[in-house]
């Protein structure tokens, strides 16, 4: 679905080590993190993208709640397709994710950002996986 976000949502900046763990498992009430990644520019426009060129380089990740202490990431202000699973998927899940997005928005004739953010948080007692693309204007 298509989602316009009215304002940004500010995390405080973490070093995430992604090479050496999976993303949260254990999401908790008042928890939350996000991170962005750059996807590969071919895949990020093909409609069979191949899943092991697609994702790249995480460019931040941040976690709430905010600290004064860290520096600010956010996931900005905007049009984005959105999609949410009722759990704390792991990376395989929400990469398949993100391809079934980028397909189904594609069809749609949507334009997209070469941005994935993925925001993990709790809500209504479960924890929450959401992936955000950035719509182009």
């Amino acid at each position: 679905m298509k989602l316009d976000l009215r304002a940004p949502l500010v995390y405080t900046r973490f070093q995430w080590k992604a090479e050496t763990a999976d993303f949260p498992r254990e999401i908790t009430e008042n928890k939350e993190f996000l991170f962005c990644f750059e996807l590969d520019p071919e895949q990020g426009r093909s409609i069979e993208p191949e899943r092991e060129r697609f994702l790249g380089p995480l460019l931040f990740s941040g976690q709430k709640p905010c600290s004064p202490l860290g520096g600010q990431v956010s996931l900005p202000q905007g049009e984005y397709l959105f999609v949410q699973r009722r759990s704390a998927l792991k990376t395989e899940e929400w990469l398949d994710l993100a391809i079934e997005q980028q397909k189904d928005g594609l069809w749609e004739r949507n334009k997209l950002e070469n941005r994935l953010y993925v925001r993990y948080l709790f809500e209504d007692g479960l924890p929450v996986t959401q992936l955000f693309r950035t719509l182009q204007a």
